[in-house]
């Protein structure tokens, strides 16, 4: 007995139409804000001489391309949707974005301690009260931007709630860019007041640090799911308890798998003495847990020995 006959139980792969959309919506803006101040800072860095702003510059235009990235993501979701080409759907499509963009933060990361270790030995005459009033300025559209992909933020901590690991990319993108525009507001105006010059390269190396921490923490999180990694224990021991609650049913194989974010697959074994519908299985590890796909294999308990013998 298999699941060929899929009765009246129904799933699809459309996973999270409507908040991708909207999600795509708001990362494009993002995307148009970012590229903006960063020809602004980048600009202002060079007529003002300021290492501090310009780096920040290229720091947004690295994190403008990833975004990017996030939006391509998106649109290709939403043009394949329901694609008989991609076997679960296009789910994994916006992790693998978040992937992509979590690999370009760890770079940044690294060209941003590259490039503060530089700025101890040769330190630059800076037009202070003008770097900090772009920087400033840089800092309040982060902010703005963080605001809007505040859904990556609330969906990446909620475990219960469904994971768009893309946004939540995004969302990490524009917080690199807030820290990086603080540290370069600091630096500034402690160079001015002060006459620290070291603390612009001190707070790039943290800074850079701390980019390095989110990216390393996204790119294992968005590895596991591209790899197939099964899901957590809790998760797996749901479903055995929920076929297994009938004491004539056993599972004899069970995996659990992301196809996208928040959404799971599972295929199942069962054996049973007095075996039910594959559908009434299905219902089963649905009440237990957010399946998009399940495939229910049933078999008598007799016929299995048998065969294992």
């Amino acid at each position: 007995m298999d699941d060929r006959d899929p009765g009246g139980w129904q799933h699809d792969h459309d996973f999270l139409a409507d908040q991708h959309g909207r999600h795509e919506r708001q990362t494009w803006l993002v995307i148009a804000l970012t590229a903006t101040v960063m020809v602004v800072e980048i600009a202002a860095g060079r007529i003002f001489n300021s290492m501090a702003l310009l780096a920040d510059g290229w720091h947004m235009g690295s994190h403008a391309s990833a975004l990017g990235i996030s939006a391509f993501a998106y649109w290709f979701a939403r043009r394949h949707r329901g694609s008989s080409r991609f076997s679960f759907g296009t789910g994994k499509v916006g992790v693998l974005g978040g992937f992509a963009s979590a690999v370009v933060l760890a770079v940044i990361a690294l060209l941003v301690a590259w490039e503060s270790v530089g700025r101890f030995f040769e330190p630059r005459e800076i037009g202070f009260d003008e770097a900090i009033a772009v920087a400033t300025l840089g800092l309040a559209v982060n902010l703005y931007s963080a605001w809007l992909l505040r859904d990556g933020h609330a969906h990446g901590h909620d475990h219960g709630h469904h994971h768009d690991h893309n946004l939540r990319a995004a969302y990490l993108h524009v917080l690199a860019d807030a820290l990086t525009s603080v540290t370069a507001i600091v630096a500034l105006t402690a160079g001015k007041f002060l006459g620290w010059g070291w603390m612009d390269p001190l707070m790039g190396v943290v800074g850079s640090a701390v980019i390095a921490r989110w990216s390393i923490g996204l790119l294992r999180e968005t590895s596991a799911i591209l790899l197939d990694a099964s899901v957590s224990r809790q998760v797996t021991d749901r479903l055995r308890a929920a076929i297994e609650a009938d004491s004539d049913d056993r599972v004899c194989d069970l995996h659990v798998w992301s196809v996208g974010s928040g959404r799971l697959a599972a295929v199942v074994s069962v054996a049973s003495r007095a075996p039910k519908s594959p559908d009434a299985y299905r219902e089963l590890l649905c009440s237990a847990a957010d399946l998009a796909h399940v495939s229910v294999e049933v078999n008598r308990a007799s016929e299995r020995r048998a065969r294992a013998s």
